[in-house]
């Protein structure tokens, strides 16, 4: 099983302590306030909720979603429902993309960002996240349509993950999903804070979609996630104010980086940079309670999430401060 960041218990395990800063995350740290459940939430098994489909096709401005457990979900099912194929996918970028695709007799090649338009006539299936998870990079919506229509018509996919896409609307595809080979793949988790609910979508062609679902079989998602998920999709005075407040903490953070030397690229909810000691700047963090993640192979450098108290702002500053 691959590492991912949110692993604070192994944190406490390693270097002690409670009281930490968990950055290793791209998570909003102040999440949408989950409302009460309703008192049969437990009892009944989760059917599917037709207004969760309608809230959420609004948000996300795609004609067609399937509700999954998280955007993992499709991530480990979508290779299945391919036979062999020649795949690319963007590096780096999160790496279980790579991994199931890796698997099922596809033939898999990883590329970074300025060689994916020469990689996709000789591909079946290109994977892109967008905006990329962990660098920030971004691709220009209308070039990724051009790549799905070109391999859409030789029956290919381009599967674009914008799990990171609700503070760059401007950049998203979802509302081109209908279009042979497009996969959008879209996640609760980030910018509504809910990442417990292990909730996400997929845009696609319907029979896509309904392949998927067919796949994962019934009841995926629970009902107390569909209640939760409802209510924050709907919240359009919470959404606003939440988009207001991580573009002024995610430009706070960017700053607070460049006084102390350190040129990062990302998107408001979390900042990635080269790093070549790495590993000393991830155990100069942690040995102040400070959890930021760590990339120590091909793509080696931080990523730093957002905190949400002062007081936390004023340890990363002093963290910082030391290590300069």
């Amino acid at each position: 099983m691959l590492e991912h960041g949110g692993n604070l218990r192994e944190a406490q395990r390693r270097y002690g302590g409670d009281a930490w800063i968990d950055l290793s995350t791209g998570i909003n740290p102040i999440g949408y306030p989950a409302p009460p459940l309703p008192p049969d939430a437990w009892r009944r098994l989760p059917e599917a909720d037709p207004a969760l489909i309608d809230a959420a096709c609004a948000w996300y401005g795609a004609r067609a979603l399937l509700p999954v457990a998280g955007t993992q979900a499709a991530i480990q099912a979508l290779p299945r429902l391919r036979r062999p194929s020649r795949v690319t996918v963007a590096a780096p970028s999160y790496a279980e993309h790579a991994q199931h695709w890796s698997q099922h007799g596809h033939a898999l090649r990883q590329i970074g960002y300025p060689m994916l338009e020469a990689a996709v006539g000789s591909s079946d299936v290109v994977v892109v996240c967008n905006p990329n998870n962990p660098t920030g990079e971004r691709v220009a919506p209308s070039l990724l349509l051009r790549w799905a229509a070109e391999l859409g018509a030789r029956g290919g996919w381009l599967v674009v993950d914008e799990a990171f896409g609700d503070t760059a609307s401007a950049l998203s595809v979802a509302a081109h999903a209908g279009m042979p080979g497009l996969v959008v793949l879209r996640s609760i988790g980030k910018f509504f804070g809910l990442a417990g609910l292990r909730l996400g979508f997929v845009a696609a062609e319907t029979s896509l979609l309904a392949a998927l679902a067919d796949m994962l079989g019934p009841w995926t998602v629970s009902g107390p996630a569909q209640h939760v998920a409802l209510a924050a999709l709907r919240d359009t005075d919470w959404q606003a104010a939440a988009q207001a407040r991580l573009a002024r903490d995610g430009a706070r953070l960017r700053g607070l980086l460049a006084a102390h030397g350190i040129q990062a690229s990302g998107t408001p909810l979390f900042h990635w940079w080269p790093e070549p000691h790495a590993e000393e700047f991830h155990e100069h963090m942690a040995r102040r309670a400070i959890w930021v993640r760590l990339f120590p192979q091909a793509a080696r450098g931080i990523r730093m999430g957002l905190p949400d108290r002062k007081q936390d702002w004023d340890r990363i500053e002093h963290a910082l401060q030391e290590w300069n």
